[in-house]
């Protein structure tokens, strides 16, 4: 008896043991759980400090294509659309008239020739007869003084010399004529020789055509209304504005070497061109406070379009060495930008930062943070200073919630 009342005390004290243990552990205050959170390193890398602005695109040259003579458009040589090269047949115009032209002037200008010949044979007589006239009298001259020969005879031969020498001078004036004639002949075979070429007009530059204005059939005038317009689009000109407080990096910067450009379509696509600044506009607009500039893209795939909008990445300069983190792990603070930075033990440190320049998803920090350093990148909204963590991988875009 006295041993089953041992027992029964001891298995009594044994339950109120167990039981303070339970109470005690119940009540102690359980530690917060580790917030799931993505972390990123902060590197070091070289960052371009640019400028960000919108453009439009515009072609490097835009011709007006006219006619230079009047006639009946016979035939077009390309459609509308079309890139064309310089030199290649746009249309024709009808050349009978033109052809009747210059050989009516290729006529005359042999008629003149003839006429050059003949006056050239008349004014060889005719000296060559001055010539013989001026001998006969010298000779009548020295008979006279012997007494062979009258004063008369002497005197005759003097006025036939005279008439000898004006009808040379009248011969020579008419060979200076006949070639003035055949010179201005020979310029109306060259005048209407062009007009004859002109009958073909050819792409004055490498471009694209525009609609056709004028169709085949139709009567055109001399330098009237434009057939066609042609853009050049490569090259192919970006035209943009930057606020006035970057002109003198930009001069200083341009002198050593072209700036890069950069042109990103704004069509989603996210196509990038690449080009250098090639005008700086030689004033400043007083009303907007900026400047106007224009970079050059050589525009090989027709990847920029005349009249398009872009978003232009004009490129000042390079930060060596900056620290670098995603856009996303900067928060903002009461009185600064803070990041979450994880530190060993898993557990989290609010850091105030000075951030500088961006580039696509990622920012410089200038001062707060190292190279190395990890920082949180999704999840902040639920941290405070020391709060402990857990690194899960970055849900991939697309998928949905874990």
């Amino acid at each position: 008896m006295r041993t089953t009342i041992l027992l029964l005390v001891s298995s009594g004290l044994l339950v109120i043991c167990g039981c303070q243990k339970q109470q005690a552990q119940a009540g102690a205050p359980a530690g917060p759980p580790a917030m799931p959170v993505t972390v990123a390193k902060a590197t070091q890398e070289s960052v371009p400090t640019d400028v960000r602005v919108v453009g439009t695109v515009e072609a490097s040259a835009v011709v007006q294509v006219k006619s230079q003579i009047a006639g009946q458009l016979e035939s077009v040589s390309f459609t509308e659309g079309q890139n064309v090269k310089q030199g290649d047949l746009l249309f024709r115009i009808d050349p009978r008239p033109y052809q009747e032209a210059l050989n009516q002037a290729d006529a005359a200008v042999e008629r003149d020739k003839a006429q050059v010949a003949q006056a050239d044979a008349n004014l060889v007589r005719d000296q060559a007869q001055a010539k013989f006239a001026e001998t006969d009298a010298v000779r009548q001259e020295q008979l006279n003084k012997e007494n062979l020969a009258s004063k008369m005879a002497a005197d005759q031969a003097r006025t036939t010399l005279d008439v000898n020498r004006a009808t040379a001078r009248a011969s020579e004036a008419m060979v200076n004529t006949a070639r003035a004639t055949l010179a201005s002949d020979q310029s109306a075979v060259a005048k209407a020789r062009l007009d004859l070429s002109y009958c073909e007009i050819h792409a004055p530059i490498s471009g694209r055509t525009g609609n056709l204005l004028v169709h085949a059939g139709n009567l055109v005038k001399e330098n009237d209304v434009p057939l066609v317009v042609i853009h050049q689009v490569a090259p192919i000109f970006v035209s943009f504005g930057v606020p006035e407080d970057h002109l003198g990096a930009i001069r200083r910067l341009n002198a050593a070497h072209p700036l890069a450009v950069e042109a990103t379509l704004q069509d989603g696509a996210n196509r990038v061109a690449t080009g250098s600044l090639a005008v700086i506009d030689n004033t400043v607009d007083a009303t907007t406070g900026t400047i106007h500039l224009k970079a050059t893209f050589d525009n090989r795939d027709a990847m920029l379009w005349p009249g398009q909008f872009v978003n232009v990445a004009l490129t000042l300069d390079t930060v060596r060495n900056a620290t670098v983190v995603p856009t996303e792990a900067i928060q903002a603070g009461r009185e600064a930008q803070v990041v979450f930075v994880v530190k060993p033990g898993n557990t989290v440190e609010i850091r105030p930062v000075t951030t500088g320049a961006s580039l696509g998803n990622k920012t410089v920090i200038e001062k707060g943070l190292a190279p190395g350093e990890t920082v949180v990148t999704d999840g902040q909204m639920a941290l405070f200073p020391g709060a402990p963590v857990r690194v899960v991988e970055a849900a991939k875009p697309g998928s949905g919630p874990q």
